[in-house]
């Protein structure tokens, strides 16, 4: 993990298209601003992993009810539905059933 001290109104670059800005800072609590992509999703670390763990449900319903097109293409484009072991363990058996 990369570590850095900046002050109000100092930003870092993240690759070619991320700018995080610290626009104040309260007491405890950092305002950061974040430009990027619009294809490029930002979201606060609960939020994503709330993201994931529903989209891992709809998965796994998905393959319970035997909606095995559904869950491939959600597989395909989502990249929060578990760890790679859940996936791995999921897929192996939706491809057993394709």
């Amino acid at each position: 993990m990369l570590v850095l001290s900046r002050q109000k109104d100092q930003s870092i670059i993240i690759g070619d298209d991320v700018v995080v800005t610290v626009v104040d800072i309260r007491g405890d609590k950092v305002r950061l601003g974040i430009e990027a992509p619009y294809e490029i999703p930002v979201h606060r670390k609960e939020v994503y992993e709330a993201i994931g763990r529903e989209n891992y449900n709809v998965f796994r319903n998905y393959l319970a009810s035997g909606h095995y097109g559904q869950a491939w293409d959600m597989f395909s484009v989502n990249n929060s539905l578990g760890t790679r072991e859940e996936i791995d363990t999921m897929v192996d058996g939706l491809n057993r059933k394709i």
